[in-house]
């Protein structure tokens, strides 16, 4: 462990002016990065007595090797910096407003000709228009189950829309006049697409025109005794205002607005954003995340202030930075920058705050805290969603942290680690008589699963004799994953100074456990491979299937857990995630091999032709019941080309004739 002393700045070196600063390991990642108004008051306070620092800062400053700053002119460059610096190294320590689930929102596909509408979860794409965040992907169905009376958009896959398009006949939806079925062309594209730019417009706030527009229809049905269509727009009119009542007006001014609310205690602190425009509710999300690292300094600005200033400038950073990448060119209810951003508090640096917003924006942006009225009515309810939120995560992660303490600790006990194996790694192998094999490595921290650190590998170096090699599979896994760490870590030849210069790298770090699936041979050749790496302080365990023994290198005999360990739990369930990971990974692989293995053996037919040919009939089976001239009429095949596909398809290459038969 570090001593903080080691690598504190000398006296007077450090300046005093704004600035962004960043502590870096031994390995030269950077681990945190913050900025300052005065670098030298800021990163004095973190070689304090560690006693009198938090927590979470004092396991910081004990980890970091290396503290480095960069002084700025302004502290709307101070922002900037500290945001973009977040995004390129994502410090381990600063706090990261990530969703523990993924918001779905509902996306219109304007960019096709015939857009649709669908539920969606993930990252912004360019040509979709995205309304939302939803809580729950129930509550975006059943809007659209509703608006789909009025507004008829297609919602099918671009699949079913082919296939119906195929086959001249809509989908039920179409039967019951929920979509306009341009498949079957009952509208144009150009109507259709009216269609879904009405159906935008209702979902940006534009809801009183449509809802006028409807009853004067009805009532000139209903005068010219049209009974039936007058019942119809009856119908939709109550539809429209039961989708209207889902969003309720919680600011009678059509205010565009996000509040903010946060509910913390010493460690942890909840969020809550509600997304109102047009007066409306549109979305709500939460966080729960670690209080901030930053140690406390007599500038009056108190730790609520801090929190909202991270949190302003992450969230809206990063909100931003999707928009930008995916439409820009996007109409004012998209833009994720509201007209205005309710607060608890302002932050320190509220007035370069605002400016910041504003710039990202691309108008003014108010930045205040509500005084009075309905905004302040809304700001306390938000609040009281921020307070529940935290005591419910509480709840939750009593039994939860327990749990995986115990676990954790029952591992250190039963392997006789050292430390408790906080980041665990498992590799797990997959394949079928030795073919397409492929191997997983999946990585759990804190006795929970790391997703975005999960890694495949095509195996290079299986066994030629036609079986699988588990044991060499295994060891080249290994090699590799660690041959991957100590390039992350060497430093560049003639200095100092790290190869990856302190990006975000997942495997700089090596694991406290490595586990392998199998018994004795695959610990042996792991434990083998670390040996010959220099890699001496990772623990190499064995977990076998059939009696669920433990194997350490070297052992005769295994390690034989109790069956209602905590700690066998979690290996166990660390093991299987890696082969569902594998196997996941075999299947994708066998498939599109087999799928590419069928036209393969047809002359003159190249990789992107037979997708084109697949893609264009939707199976082999369609494209074996084709004519000559039908698969013609895909671009890049030729006459020639086509009877060589139905004869190695074994169909017969037939051609029609002029009067659609046959010969």
């Amino acid at each position: 462990m570090p001593d903080p002393a080691s690598y504190r700045p000398a006296p007077g070196s450090i300046p005093v002016e704004p600035g962004v600063y960043r502590f870096s390991d031994p390995h030269g990642r950077v681990i945190y990065v913050g900025k300052a108004k005065n670098l030298r008051s800021r990163l004095t306070s973190y070689f304090a007595d560690l006693s009198n620092l938090h927590p979470r800062t004092r396991q910081m400053v004990t980890t970091a090797a290396k503290v480095e700053w960069t002084v700025v002119s302004t502290e709307v460059e101070a922002l900037q910096l500290e945001y973009n610096w977040i995004k390129e190294y994502d410090p381990r320590f600063n706090v990261r407003y990530r969703d523990d689930k993924s918001y779905p929102v509902l996306a219109v596909t304007v960019g096709e000709e015939y857009p649709r509408l669908f539920v969606y979860r993930g990252p912004r794409k360019k040509g979709v228009r995205y309304f939302g965040p939803y809580s729950h992907a129930w509550a975006i169905r059943e809007t659209v189950d509703l608006l789909t009376r009025v507004f008829p958009a297609r919602t099918c896959s671009n699949g079913v829309f082919k296939r119906h398009r195929q086959i001249d006949r809509p989908c039920l939806l179409g039967y019951i006049d929920k979509c306009s079925a341009p498949c079957v062309g009952r509208v144009s594209a150009e109507e259709h697409r009216e269609i879904v730019d009405d159906f935008c417009e209702f979902l940006s706030g534009k809801t009183d025109r449509f809802a006028r527009e409807l009853e004067l229809e009805m009532t000139d049905a209903a005068e010219r005794l049209d009974f039936e269509r007058a019942a119809r727009l009856r119908d939709d009119l109550s539809a429209l205002r039961r989708a209207m009542e889902k969003q309720a007006v919680v600011l009678g001014d059509g205010t565009d607005a996000d509040v903010v609310a946060f509910a913390a205690d010493e460690l942890e602190a909840a969020v809550q954003v509600f997304h109102v425009r047009g007066g409306r509710v549109r979305g709500q999300r939460g966080w729960v995340v670690e209080v901030a690292n930053e140690p406390e300094v007599d500038d009056g600005v108190t730790p609520e202030q801090r929190l909202v200033g991270q949190f302003l400038t992450q969230f809206y950073g990063d909100q931003a930075e999707l928009r930008g990448a995916a439409d820009a060119g996007g109409d004012e209810s998209t833009n994720p920058v509201p007209r205005e951003v309710l607060v608890p508090c302002l932050p320190p640096d509220a007035d370069e705050l605002a400016d910041w917003l504003s710039g990202l924006r691309g108008s003014r942006v108010a930045l205040r805290v509500p005084q009075r009225g309905d905004k302040k009515a809304l700001a306390e309810t938000v609040a009281r969603n921020a307070a529940e939120a935290l005591a419910q995560h509480k709840l939750r992660r009593a039994g939860d942290f327990n749990a995986r303490s115990a676990a954790l600790q029952s591992i250190q006990d039963a392997l006789g680690l050292a430390d408790a194996p906080l980041r665990i790694e498992c590799v797990d192998i997959s394949h079928v008589q030795g073919t397409d094999v492929v191997a997983s490595l999946v990585v759990f921290e804190d006795g929970l699963p790391r997703k975005s650190d999960y890694r495949h590998y095509a195996i290079r170096e299986a066994a030629g004799d036609g079986r699988s090699d588990d044991v060499a599979s295994i060891a080249e896994v290994t090699r590799r994953r660690f041959a991957r760490h100590q390039a992350d870590t060497a430093p560049k030849a003639g200095t100092e100074e790290f190869s990856a210069e302190g990006k975000s790298r997942r495997f700089a770090y090596p694991p406290n456990l490595y586990v392998v699936d199998g018994g004795a041979p695959q610990v042996n050749a792991a434990a083998s491979v670390l040996r010959e790496l220099g890699v001496t302080d990772v623990a190499v365990v064995g977990l076998a299937k059939r009696l669920e023994e433990v194997w350490a290198p070297g052992d005769q005999d295994p390690i034989i857990m109790p069956r209602n360990s905590e700690g066998l739990y979690l290996l166990q369930r660390v093991r299987d995630e890696a082969h569902r990971f594998a196997i996941a990974f075999h299947r994708s692989k066998r498939s599109k091999r087999m799928t590419a293995s069928v036209l393969d053996a047809v002359p003159g037919l190249g990789e992107r032709r037979r997708a084109a040919l697949v893609a264009h009939f939707g199976s082999v089976a369609r494209l074996k019941q084709a004519t000559v001239e039908e698969i013609t009429a895909v671009p890049g095949i030729g006459a020639a080309t086509a009877a060589a596909v139905l004869t190695a398809l074994g169909g017969a290459p037939t051609q029609t004739s002029e009067n659609g038969v046959a010969p």
